[in-house]
């Protein structure tokens, strides 16, 4: 699909809408976590570069239609200012008036699109109402751009439109892993449930070459396939899903890959006692935890054949030690190999940005998607609204 970018378009004096995703992380008033609001920096000064004005459009938290003081963006002003390096002024109604007065060199700050009932029922005419505020619009939310709400789809179609920076960034990260991939392709998706990843699942093994399961997915699988798993977190009643998902992949030409030993403990707790063991030997009252050390062996070396990677998703209890080493030792594998220039590796969803932090190999990935569930949708298959609307 086609898009415009801001080096498409004419911002020399023009009022720019920008639709960002700052809904950060907030305690006592200040921001704790402000990747989200580093990550918009480059398009901002962009259209500031450019000439343009720059007018943020955003969301805080699920105020569902009404105003809600908490979730006023007013508290996210000073970490913006900080990131940005400018002044930014901040509009809690009379919009109008203070796109007016906004003088060039600063930025504005509209409060809460979600403030609005009309913005999650993606009403034309609120969408109008903020059209008529800029003179091109401009999305750089792709974790948001799978809602089709006014300020991310209905908007688009109102004024001249083009993605900003991070959603550039988004699309071409998912097109180099999913669109038009160097192959073979692999994808690692870990995680609590299938029920969670049916979708995901289900499209993956359509387009890629391998299809690594891990995290208490993949006992699932394991019970599908006959296997005993003590008590760990299984989904026995998905056990003919799974079933379905092998054969689709056969039939596809994807290779599914599983744990071949495991690592259990009889309780999940820090300094928990702990034993490698065959997949096949999971006692009862034991728990599996994570892969085992000839688990993650063949996984460093299926990744050394790969030429793209998609990882979301743990291969196992990563928060607590030492139930995080088969996550660690496949990502930093996978980190080596994308830092040689030899692997696009494109990562997300919360726990993978969480744990590949916890490995200190997230700078080394290709790319890390903080989008969460526009990300997963991506994967899935899915028409991202946001996006659609940007190709006209």
């Amino acid at each position: 699909m086609a898009w415009k970018t801001i080096d498409d378009m004419d911002l020399g004096g023009k009022r720019v809408l920008i639709r960002v995703d700052i809904n950060v992380p907030v305690e006592d008033g200040r921001v704790t976590d402000a990747t989200r609001i580093e990550r918009i920096v480059p398009t901002i000064r962009d259209v500031m570069d450019k000439g343009g004005k720059p007018i943020l459009l955003a969301h805080f938290g699920r105020p569902k239609g009404k105003e809600v003081p908490e979730m006023s963006l007013a508290q996210i002003v000073p970490a913006l200012e900080e990131k940005i390096g400018a002044n930014v002024r901040f509009a809690a109604r009379g919009f109008a008036d203070a796109v007016s007065a906004l003088p060039a060199g600063e930025v504005l700050l509209l409060e809460n699109v979600r403030f609005h009932p009309g913005e999650e029922k993606n009403d034309k005419g609120f969408a109008s109402e903020l059209a008529e505020l800029g003179d091109v619009y401009i999305n750089d939310a792709f974790s948001a751009a799978h809602r089709a709400h006014a300020s991310t789809e209905a908007i688009a179609h109102l004024m001249p439109s083009a993605a900003g920076r991070l959603m550039e960034a988004e699309l071409k990260a998912l097109e180099a892993a999913l669109g038009d991939p160097k192959r073979p392709v692999a994808a690692l998706v870990g995680g609590a449930k299938v029920s969670t990843k049916l979708d995901l699942l289900e499209n993956l093994v359509s387009r890629v070459d391998h299809l690594v399961i891990g995290g208490g997915m993949a006992n699932t699988f394991l019970v599908a396939q006959g296997i005993e798993v003590g008590s760990s977190l299984a989904e026995r009643d998905m056990a003919e899903t799974a079933r379905r998902i092998v054969a689709k992949a056969e039939s596809a030409g994807c290779t599914i890959h599983l744990p071949v030993d495991i690592v259990i403990a009889q309780e999940f707790k820090a300094g928990a006692e702990s034993r490698s063991v065959d997949v096949a030997d999971c006692p009862e009252g034991w728990m599996i935890l994570d892969a085992g050390e000839q688990t993650v062996e063949r996984l460093v070396e299926l990744f050394g054949d790969c030429a793209t990677l998609i990882w979301n998703g743990p291969l196992g209890a990563f928060e607590i030690e030492p139930f995080d080493r088969a996550t660690n030792a496949a990502a930093r594998a996978v980190a080596d190999r994308s830092r040689e220039g030899k692997l696009t590796s494109v990562a997300g969803g919360g726990d993978t940005v969480a744990a590949l932090n916890k490995a200190g190999v997230a700078e080394d990935f290709t790319y890390v998607s903080t989008a969460g569930g526009a990300f997963l949708e991506w994967m899935e298959g899915k028409t991202l609204p946001g996006v659609a609307a940007l190709g006209g």
